[in-house]
């Protein structure tokens, strides 16, 4: 449904279902909601007889809670409690933010008396609307060709996957069971096209196969600077420019870690966690300019003891290196466990365009992280 074609009686109507059933749990003191919807219309004319014509619907939901301590020294907020996608005005409705909104609520309370983190070696279990942004960081960005090669250095910086020759189908990233992709085909993703803006058909390509390094994101013509390597002369669909004003150049695809074939569940995945940390939701973060070294928070750590959550914490980050990440990671749910996360604006570009991108993953197990305590 197109969102356009809903009143603005009827979103904002919404919204405050949304506000009062948060406002009605106790200590809470703040919330903020608001819908942003995108349609864009995109029309591709060539001289080579291309003449495509797209519609792209977006619409990204937010709620921010808020709880103030009785002596008002100290406040905690959640929020990201539902992704951005690429869809309609059904999306809004089946996510039924009301009827989540009390929940929510609580969960910002708790965050008022939650325990500081103790500061050393937890196990992590990362929820996927955690742990795509993690993935836009040190797995998206990194895979980008142009960036790899020099292009980005002046502004957005370079990339650890490099130079090309050295690290394509040699370099190790992950266990054997994990498999990344780009994608311009799934469904909801943000990066999600039927064409991009060299009019090459959207596809889905490994970036990361049994845990190797395979390939990056690619244009028509970045394809042939590595074919030699890859053995593939078609670029991946990965051309965008934001506007007629702007020149299309490589934009990131939808990015996403597979699920697992095993079909694990998140309870499984908790169950195999003796001393761990469960992450819900992002936080600040910072990476360096070659998308090498980090350090992620979220919005919700619930302390993992003996295979069952335990306790709420507070003040946590966790720090580390992309290979060595990602060769932690122990366990991936199934496909049940499987959500996608979407931005809205990715920057990139001189001058600078943003795009939309989503990274789908399934809930991850990743052993022996180092975890800082941000108070």
């Amino acid at each position: 449904m197109d969102p356009f074609d809903v009143s603005i009686e009827d979103k904002a109507a919404l919204l405050f279902q949304i506000n009062e059933a948060a406002l009605q749990t106790d200590g809470v003191n703040f919330i903020s909601s608001g819908i942003q919807s995108v349609k864009e219309q995109r029309l591709l004319a060539t001289t080579e007889g291309t003449l495509i014509q797209q519609t792209f619907l977006r619409i990204n939901p937010s709620v921010n809670i808020t709880a103030v301590s009785a002596d008002g020294r100290d406040f905690q907020t959640r929020g990201n409690v539902a992704a951005a996608a690429s869809l309609g005005w059904e999306y809004i409705l089946g996510l039924d933010l009301p009827g989540n909104a009390p929940r929510w609520g609580e969960e910002a309370v708790m965050k008022l008396s939650a325990t500081p983190v103790e500061p050393g070696t937890w196990d992590l279990v990362l929820h996927p609307s955690h742990l795509w942004l993690t993935i836009h960081e040190n797995v998206g960005h990194p895979t980008e060709l142009d960036r790899a090669l020099g292009y980005e250095a002046n502004y957005a910086g370079t990339s650890f996957l490099s130079p090309p020759e050295e690290v394509l189908n040699k370099l190790r990233l992950g266990p054997e069971f994990m498999q990344f992709q780009g994608n311009r085909t799934e469904v909801g993703g943000g990066a999600t096209v039927g064409f991009d803006d060299e009019g090459v058909p959207a596809e889905a390509w490994p970036i990361i196969k049994d845990g190797i390094f395979v390939d990056y994101q690619t244009t028509r013509e970045q394809a042939a600077w590595i074919s030699d390597l890859t053995g593939i002369t078609r670029g991946h669909g990965c051309s965008y420019g934001q506007t007629w004003a702007r020149i299309p150049f490589q934009r990131m695809p939808n990015v996403s870690l597979m699920p697992g074939e095993d079909d694990y569940s998140e309870e499984d995945v908790i169950a195999a966690t003796d001393h761990g940390i469960f992450i819900e939701g992002n936080g600040s973060y910072s990476i360096d300019q070659q998308r090498y070294n980090f350090q992620f928070a979220g919005q919700v750590f619930w302390e993992i003891k003996n295979g069952k959550k335990h306790r709420m914490l507070r003040d946590v980050a966790y720090v580390g290196r992309t290979p060595e990440f990602w060769n932690s990671l122990a366990m991936i749910g199934g496909e049940q466990t499987y959500e996608l996360g979407t931005t809205f604006g990715d920057a990139k570009g001189q001058p600078g365009q943003s795009n939309a991108v989503s990274h789908g993953c399934p809930i991850s197990l990743f052993r022996n992280a180092t975890i800082l305590n941000t108070a």
